[in-house]
């Protein structure tokens, strides 16, 4: 690493590690997460001042609908996708556990870097690391995936272990967490504080909803991004047998607004993102969903609420307040572009919205087979009203971005 990233990561990890002094030792993984934590009271302001104070942040204007009751997430943000306005926001930089959103990230880094045909035997080394109780897909040593089956494994059933292989494959874990970090700076996702790659529980790592929703944007902008978040269903490889058709099984989502799955209704034009679930992080969500010309952003995190789909209620009723205050509020605050986007002003700027419009509607169901590795069939079934197809590439969040080249 160069000498001038190496100051950068330094600064940045300095003032991640300011705000945990001042955040609660639970979120390094070390108090009872009974006592009821407050957030700081000082925080980041990226994004805008009011994003730096405590509480609930909204200016409501004539007609615009009153907040959803009943919200207990710790931390949550609504923000307009495409203009990156922040409709409304709860302790928006209040530095937290992310669990699996941290995904979202380490996607957003690493998609670039493999190409999703690459086939991969997974070694026992591959494998090393994953901590207790961490969710799997099913990944087997000494069996041939392809990228494309690994990123399934990763976003449909947050598994770590598809987490572990395609970290070896970029070289290795310290290598993926240093790369994670660095991306994290130049998407001006100063809250955040990578140890591990996966989102597990480890001392000191954290993210807020503001940065989570940094993480989801920019990953969007990327196609392949796109069509593995909104898959709700897909075939992983099972373990291949000499002489034998290899075999496959079914794997669905684990996000339950997308699935439908134990008690949820699927969430009309919802389109992913990830949600997590670690003991220290309570379950975290970030959702992307479409109506008309609106597309909402949603980031709930650690809801107190004990039922266990209180997340997912939240950021519903949070989605439907943002449809419904779209265009009735005064935002508090930005979705700040990366910097290294071009014409990116300081931190905490306001940038100006993006004057695309989004394009390519589809009806309620749509199907897509992709195969890179000849062995699986994914099936992407977006349910839903009208709904961008996210898959075809009709999704572009602030056009003015530069796309990342696809592999």
């Amino acid at each position: 690493m160069s000498a001038v990233k190496k100051t950068a990561v330094t600064v940045a990890s300095t003032a991640v590690l300011s705000l945990l002094a001042a955040a609660p030792a639970w979120a390094s993984g070390g108090a009872d997460a009974t006592d009821a934590p407050k957030p700081p009271a000082h925080t980041s302001s990226v994004g805008g001042a009011r994003l730096a104070v405590p509480g609930t942040q909204v200016s409501l204007a004539g007609g615009a609908p009153a907040l959803p009751k009943k919200l207990t997430g710790r931390s949550w943000i609504v923000s307009d996708a495409e203009s990156g306005d922040v409709l409304a926001a709860h302790n928006a930089h209040w530095p937290l556990p992310p669990a699996s959103t941290l995904k979202m990230l380490f996607a957003d880094t690493l998609l670039p870097k493999l190409p999703s045909g690459e086939q991969h035997k997974v070694a026992a080394a591959d494998l090393k690391g994953m901590g207790a109780g961490s969710s799997l897909v099913g990944v087997k040593e000494n069996q041939t995936y392809s990228v494309h089956d690994l990123w399934l494994g990763v976003f449909l059933r947050s598994g770590n272990d598809a987490v572990h292989v395609l970290a070896a494959m970029n070289g290795g874990v310290p290598r993926t967490v240093q790369q994670m970090q660095q991306h994290a700076i130049d998407l001006q996702a100063l809250d955040t504080h990578v140890v591990s790659p996966d989102g597990y529980d480890m001392p000191g790592q954290v993210s807020s909803a503001y940065d989570l929703s940094l993480f989801a944007r920019s990953g969007l902008q990327n196609q392949d991004f796109r069509e593995y978040c909104s898959t709700a269903t897909a075939q992983f490889p099972g373990a291949a047998k000499k002489g034998k058709k290899r075999p496959s099984f079914q794997i669905q989502n684990t996000d339950r607004l997308l699935s439908g799955a134990h008690g949820m209704t699927p969430y009309p034009g919802i389109a992913g993102v990830k949600n997590g679930y670690t003991t220290n992080a309570g379950n975290t969500y970030t959702g992307v969903a479409q109506r008309g010309s609106h597309v909402i952003l949603v980031t709930v995190m650690n809801p107190s609420a004990k039922e266990p789909n209180a997340v997912y209620k939240e950021a519903a009723s949070l989605l439907d307040w943002g449809f419904a205050a779209d265009g009735k509020v005064t935002p508090v605050g930005k979705l700040v572009p990366p910097k290294s986007a071009a014409g990116t002003k300081q931190a905490g700027s306001s940038s100006s919205p993006s004057t695309g419009k989004v394009a390519a509607t589809a009806p309620a169901e749509a199907t897509a087979a992709h195969s890179s590795s000849g062995v699986g069939t994914t099936s992407l079934a977006i349910i839903g009203g009208v709904l961008v197809v996210l898959a075809a590439g009709g999704f572009f969040v602030n056009r003015r971005w530069p796309r990342r080249p696809q592999p």
